[in-house]
């Protein structure tokens, strides 16, 4: 970074790229059934955050409801998403049916824990029409 910066612990830099880069997640319990508990968020929050060192992918926040949660997490350009949030489901369905099987079958059964669709929606940086007029006002090359 230039020496007359600040430099910004959000920023990411690496080789060939720097990058700011956050999502908001969110994920539902198949049929929106109530089947979390306190200690199960708990778990669930330790297995997302595993899955997402593996990723290289920042979980900065964590938190849900009896039927849904929710993670802020701070990715590099080189993870998909896409793939980042079939790994976070698909461990902790694994991982929390093996460990709260018991409760978790009086509420999701047929082997689906997670409903297939989730919400994934870019936060941070400047708001798009800061960044429409930013573009708009470059000095392009005559």
């Amino acid at each position: 970074m230039s020496p007359r910066w600040e430099p910004n612990p959000d920023v990411r830099t690496g080789r060939h790229v720097v990058d700011h880069l956050h999502a908001h997640l969110v994920f539902v319990t198949k049929y929106r059934r109530g089947a979390f508990t306190d200690p199960m968020l708990v778990r669930c929050e330790q297995i997302m955050r595993e899955v997402c060192a593996d990723f290289e992918v920042e979980l900065r926040e964590f938190n849900g409801e009896d039927d849904h949660v929710h993670l802020l997490v701070h990715y590099p350009p080189k993870v998909a998403l896409s793939k980042l949030v079939n790994s976070l489901k698909g461990v902790s369905a694994r991982m929390l049916r093996k460990e709260f099987g018991t409760h978790v079958h009086k509420y999701l059964w047929g082997g689906r824990f997670w409903s297939g669709s989730y919400f994934a929606g870019s936060v941070g940086g400047a708001p798009l029409t800061v960044l429409k007029q930013y573009i708009e006002q470059q000095k392009r090359p005559v």
